[in-house]
């Protein structure tokens, strides 16, 4: 598993408006035209991600990994619901190459991130839901204090991205059967929307492999 992550600094978190209103349509008309649920499932990109849930032990038919979950909607009719301009950029790269985008508020991360398996009963709040203890073994990106993403698929309470983040950290999953290009051009595509739908400044890009730390947040 590795990760391809980069900062935008000075973004301006708000309800997303028309502009990305209209980027998802059109991205959610061309999936519509070149996909079907079937399809869906032997997609290589997919099937990458589901032998990876199947190899930490997560049954991928019932949790879906990120990119996969976001399509489904799209061809079963449901459509993406909206959080804001910065979460729905991620969103929107997501579907587009259905490699998963993790978004977090800079500001709430506490020194370095590490991308680790979990300890047996370590403490996730997973957004939305109440906090569950982990068994060991599943890969995780955590901070100093506490897991802010269960990788790939679940973001923390945490660190989720509200109207009061001036800075985020993004980031895109990569896993076995899946080109580094192809991580790599997803992270850009969500930096790119941030910037589009929300401004900011994007530092450089970098990967991390296996356990290698990420830069340590102001």
């Amino acid at each position: 598993m590795f990760i391809y992550y980069a900062e935008v600094r000075g973004v301006t978190v708000k309800r997303s408006g028309p502009e990305v209103k209209k980027r998802l349509e059109e991205v959610s008309r061309r999936i519509r035209a070149s996909l079907n649920l079937e399809a869906l499932k032997s997609h290589p990109v997919v099937r990458a991600y589901r032998d990876f849930f199947w190899r930490i032990d997560v049954d991928p038919t019932k949790t879906r990994p990120a990119g996969e979950a976001l399509v489904r909607r799209i061809l079963s009719g449901r459509g993406i619901p909206l959080i804001n301009n910065v979460v729905d950029a991620g969103n929107i790269a997501s579907i587009e190459t259905r490699v998963p985008i993790g978004i977090y508020d800079l500001s709430r991360v506490k020194g370095s991130l590490t991308l680790r398996l979990s300890r047996e009963g370590e403490e996730f709040m997973p957004i939305g839901k109440p906090p569950t203890r982990l068994r060991a073994g599943l890969p995780v990106l955590a901070d100093d204090e506490k897991i802010l993403h269960l990788f790939p698929h679940r973001d923390s309470e945490y660190t989720k991205v509200t109207e009061s983040t001036r800075d985020v950290l993004a980031l895109a999953c990569g896993v076995p059967g899946v080109e580094d290009e192809l991580v790599e051009e997803a992270l850009r595509k969500t930096t790119r929307y941030i910037v589009e739908f929300a401004g900011g400044t994007v530092s450089d890009f970098k990967r991390a492999p296996p356990r290698a730390k990420l830069p340590s947040a102001p």
